[in-house]
């Protein structure tokens, strides 16, 4: 979550999240996003079943089956996940809500102390207590359309978290209740269910609403066509004449507008693209301690103080309501946005020209901002859904247009490729959003997908394995040492040679007393996720090697089954004449640049050791400087900006920062 590793310890804000996540209770498979499933076999149900389901249910409920269709796929992309929840309590292809059911998530945020920021300079003193996600007494309507459906259609609710065309069903029920409420006639033509289909996807919250119908007229209009996680082959026919009936899409608009101005938090300039639903949720800057310290976040100035390089994504371990809880209080830690499950609803906290405190490296606290999703690493059975997946991706496009932030993965970092800002922080970084997280399907919807750049002799490979069928084994998601859930995965593991018989990369920072690499869902020693560029350092048959954190790492890589393309760019390998060189967490001035006011921040390595000859994928070139903001009083905050230079790396799992002077830049296979 929002990361929080002292430069001088080693432990997190709440480290237990990422070690042993309460995870929700069913199991199930999230699925390949655009890859077809495989063919129905012995017991399975034909592969037009699903398809002759939407048909079926329109006629009986009188619902235009295109909207039905639309509905769906924005809500699961027509997925059933075997049954299992989605992060809000969603289940089938209609996301029927029932979080009483689903919910079997405490997850605990425990307070250890220490500076919640990433920089010594001002220590906080956090909150005490443990605070625990519950669920309120009473449910919002939109956690609780499961059992409305049961009633409407007669069918039990197991049959509707279970059976897909039982959950078509009751999504059809529901779509003609709402038409009903909102006092319309039933109707063949799919513009006249605009509000219905508004209604659908916030339960009568017309922000969240108004940009979820948005959403699925754009879907019939386009068209889509996918086989799902159970081998079933829908497709819905695209209508790009399709407009929406202009008398309900304007009382929709009206409808959020006045929500907006009225709703708790409101009054903040809001920075979000117009075809989102956002609110304002201001987080507190505030003193606390008779005036001792305060929180919790740095106001600033930015980009015309700072650059703003990148984004961060992180996902809340905790519900929508906790976060907007935990956000309040000043003793807490802070980042900007907040993006809700069931229909992508954003929630601004901070301005985006101020520093939160979301990624436990002060430096990257300072260039970036920090995006949270609702959701759990360690629980692969609460699948995000496609809303969350499209906002969150309009959001990225419209704020790294405004700051001209590159649409890459050296730039739209996970929380779990952020570096570690001396050794002992290391081991504390967190690792969300972790192995589970699809950012293939994130970067084509960002307008960037990972294709191949360059034939086999371009120096680079940008990680991309199947999801769906990319399911390595992780532990520890419930409890220690035990499976998780098969899954599918964006990570590839790496080896110290070509064989899965050899031992996984050890990773001396995470690992300082030389402990075994593992396959925890939270341990990233030998992790490659998609997205990621490295340099080749050798090819063997089926297999690849990359340089990775100072060493030659393997993983599979078979023409049949590609994880990874060939790809191209800059490298940095050590300056001529260097043996080795250091790598560091932060792109910190050299001691001649900060006034006598501002106290020196040790420009201090890492554990790891890049040595000659070996080739890094460079992200970009940094000027060095660090914000100094101890205090509550803003006229005392100074940036201080020096004459070194450095260039980022994917130096591992995370990113990493090498200073200029030590390395030669070139384009990769030259």
């Amino acid at each position: 979550m929002r990361g929080s590793a002292p430069e001088d310890a080693s432990r997190t804000r709440h480290p237990a999240l990422r070690r042993s996540a309460t995870a929700v209770a069913a199991a199930a498979l999230l699925v390949p996003l655009v890859a077809a499933a495989p063919s129905a076999g012995a017991g399975e149900p034909p592969s037009d079943t699903l398809q002759r389901a939407f048909g079926e249910a329109a006629a009986r409920y009188h619902v235009p089956r295109s909207v039905l269709l639309g509905v769906s796929f924005l809500e699961s992309r027509w997925d059933s996940h075997g049954g299992a929840p989605s992060v809000s309590g969603g289940y089938g292809p209609m996301h029927l809500t029932d979080a009483r059911a689903a919910v079997a998530r405490a997850p605990e945020f425990s307070a250890d102390g220490g500076d919640a920021r990433g920089d010594t300079r001002r220590p906080l003193r956090t909150a005490s207590q443990v605070r625990r996600a519950v669920l309120p007494a009473e449910l919002p309507a939109r956690l609780r359309t499961l059992p409305t459906a049961a009633k409407l259609t007669g069918l039990s609710a197991a049959k509707l978290r279970s059976d897909p065309a039982a959950n078509v069903s009751g999504g059809a029920a529901l779509l003609a209740a709402a038409q009903r409420a909102l006092g319309l006639p039933t109707s063949g033509d799919p513009a006249k269910w605009y509000a219905a289909v508004a209604r659908y996807g916030s339960a009568g919250d017309p922000r969240g609403g108004a940009a979820f119908a948005r959403d699925v007229f754009e879907v019939m209009r386009q068209g889509q066509r996918r086989t799902t996680d159970a081998g079933q082959r829908v497709a819905l026919a695209a209508a790009p004449r399709l407009t929406a009936d202009a008398t309900q899409e304007k009382r929709l608009g009206r409808a959020a507008t006045a929500q907006r101005a009225s709703a708790p938090g409101a009054g903040g300039a809001l920075e979000c693209p117009w075809s989102v639903a956002c609110e304002s949720w201001p987080a507190p800057y505030e003193q606390y301690d008779n005036g001792t310290n305060y929180g919790n976040h740095d106001l600033a100035d930015r980009p015309k103080d700072q650059r703003i390089d990148s984004i961060v994504i992180h996902d809340t371990e905790g519900s929508w309501e906790t976060t907007l809880r935990l956000i309040k209080d000043p003793k807490y830690v802070s980042w900007h946005y907040t993006i809700r499950s069931a229909d992508g609803l954003i929630a601004q906290h901070v301005p985006t020209k101020d520093v939160a405190w979301h990624a436990g490296n002060w430096y990257v606290n300072s260039h970036s901002i920090g995006i949270e999703h609702e959701g759990f690493l360690a629980a692969p059975d609460a699948w995000y859904t496609e809303a969350m997946y499209r906002t969150s991706a309009r959001l990225v496009k419209y704020l790294a247009k405004e700051y001209d932030i590159p649409l890459d993965r050296q730039h739209i970092l996970g929380h779990d490729n952020v570096p570690g800002t001396i050794p002992s922080t290391i081991p504390g970084m967190h690792t969300d959003p972790g192995p589970y997280w699809d950012w293939a399907h994130y970067f084509t919807l960002l307008g960037k997908p990972f294709t191949r750049t360059a034939g086999a002799h371009g120096g680079l490979v940008t990680i991309r394995p199947s999801y769906g069928r990319n399911r390595p084994v992780y532990t520890g998601c419930e409890k220690a040492g035990q499976p998780c859930v098969p899954h599918g995965s964006t990570a590839v593991r790496l080896h110290t040679a070509p064989s899965e018989a050899a031992p996984l990369i050890q990773d001396i920072g995470l690992h300082p007393d030389g402990s075994a690499t593992t396959t925890g869902v939270n341990d990233t020693a030998a992790r490659a996720t998609t997205g990621q560029r490295f340099a080749v350092a050798g090819r063997s048959g089926d297999w690849t090697a990359i340089w990775y954190l100072g060493q030659q790492a393997w993983f599979h890589n078979p023409r049949s089954n590609p994880t990874a393309v060939n790809a191209k760019g800059l490298v940095a390998t050590p300056k001529a004449g260097r043996a080795e060189i250091p790598v560091y967490g932060r792109a910190y001035p050299e001691k001649e640049a900060y006034p006598a006011q501002v106290p020196v921040q040790a420009v201090t390595p890492l554990p790891y050791t890049l040595l000659a000859g070996q080739e890094y994928a460079v992200g970009g070139r940094v000027r060095s400087e660090y914000f100094y903001s101890p205090t509550f009083d803003i006229t005392k905050h100074v940036v201080v900006r020096g004459k070194d230079v450095y260039y980022e790396i994917q130096l591992g799992h995370r990113v990493g920062y090498v200073r200029a002077a030590d390395v030669d830049v070139r384009s990769s296979g030259s």
